[in-house]
């Protein structure tokens, strides 16, 4: 284990990283802590105001990942300005992702079921940064031997296909497969052979005249949906809080 963490995280310079995940992280857990607790109402927090407005913690997120960005670019990343600017850079990050949400909707949706995808932000970027500190480098280049690596064609080849495998899994409707695709090659390869998501880009372009191959994207969709939907909200309503139930709605007579 040792051996690992010598060769893996301190000589390739993985430091910063490291520091930066782990303060993302823990701000991240620390400020759903605390928002939970001012959600309940209890102990000694409340929401930021000033002059009437509700000030999110996506506002000092953003300062936090500026300064900590710059300030990164600006140091040496092996020295002590590089670590501090990584944590400061980390905990930004966590402030900023915590609100994902809101920043895409436009609206303080922190506790309604679009807040959910929040939480999946977060979880999304953990796991992306741990697989690049466990080595993964974008487009599976470090699978490469040295003789490919110096054979500059090879390299470009195997970037250009494995973008282009990313690019059909994300048109496919696998939003996530593509992005853990650009890390591992194999997950890119296995979302662009696989059937594609009812209503997604492919689909439509491609299942319009095939009307056995979008029955069997619907209940592949089905099938899939049903059996990590519900398991999937279990684990974020565990990370970051279930979201308050939706108010009735009388339906509409005119």
């Amino acid at each position: 284990m040792g051996h690992w963490w010598v060769r893996n995280i301190v000589e390739p310079g993985k430091l910063p990283l490291l520091l930066a995940l782990g303060a993302f992280v823990l701000t991240f857990v620390l400020t759903r802590a605390v928002t939970r607790l001012i959600r309940a109402g209890r102990g000694p927090f409340g929401n930021v105001k000033a002059g009437g407005v509700h000030i999110h913690h996506v506002v000092p997120g953003v300062v936090l990942t500026v300064v900590g960005g710059f300030g990164a670019v600006a140091s040496d990343r092996h020295g002590a300005g590089g670590a501090v600017a990584a944590v400061v850079f980390g905990a930004g990050a966590g402030l900023v992702l915590d609100e994902f949400a809101l920043i895409l909707h436009l609206d303080d949706v922190y506790w309604t079921e679009e807040g959910r995808k929040s939480v999946e932000a977060v979880v999304l970027t953990a796991a992306l940064v741990g697989l690049l500190l466990a080595g993964f480098a974008p487009f599976g280049v470090d699978d490469l031997s040295r003789d490919e690596l110096a054979d500059r064609g090879t390299v470009v080849s195997s970037i250009a296909g494995n973008f282009l495998l990313s690019l059909v899994a994300l048109v496919k409707g696998k939003a996530r497969v593509a992005v853990f695709g650009v890390i591992v090659p194999l997950v890119a390869l296995v979302g662009a052979l696989r059937l594609a998501r009812p209503g997604s880009l492919w689909a439509r372009r491609f299942y319009g005249r095939r009307p056995r191959a979008r029955a069997r994207a619907a209940l592949r969709a089905y099938r899939h949906d049903r059996r990590w939907t519900r398991p999937r909200r279990a684990f974020q309503d565990f990370i970051g809080g279930k979201p308050d139930p939706r108010p009735a709605r009388l339906p509409d007579h005119r």
